[in-house]
């Protein structure tokens, strides 16, 4: 693989984590906004690492998680249960950071948050599985 590659995957993972952390962070001050939408970020950087692994990227989340789904979850990569939560997360982060008078509930956030330590685990394992690396021709 590539040594840019591999760093771009690498930056973003430590991106994922790092949002991971400061979500738990703002949930121990129980601000559970700015806590969903770093659960929400921490998986999406996950995602984009995924990609970045096959050379891929996209300019919407929308697109992204298109993408994640294609080429990852359809073919088994990542399993479904698991998937699932990114595209709760993206929901929920839409309507909390976009739409007037909508506070997720602390404890959805928190569960979701727990989800995302399985979704970057899930992740992490789809990174280690030979197949995302094809070799050079």
């Amino acid at each position: 693989m590539n040594e840019d590659i591999r760093a771009l995957i690498d930056y973003r993972m430590e991106e994922a984590h790092d949002a991971l952390e400061e979500a738990t962070i703002l949930l121990h001050s129980r601000k559970a906004r700015g806590a969903l939408n770093r659960v929400y970020y921490a998986m999406f950087y996950a995602v984009l690492a995924l990609l970045a692994s096959r050379q891929m990227s996209a300019s919407k989340h929308s697109r992204a998680i298109a993408l994640f789904h294609r080429e990852f979850v359809k073919k088994g990569v990542i399993p479904v249960e698991v998937a699932k939560f990114l595209d709760i997360a993206f929901d929920l982060r839409n309507k909390s950071d976009y739409r007037d008078f909508v506070e997720p509930e602390l404890k959805r956030v928190e569960e979701l948050r727990e989800a995302a330590v399985q979704f970057i685990g899930a992740i992490e394992t789809g990174l280690k599985t030979p197949v995302l690396y094809p070799s050079p021709k």
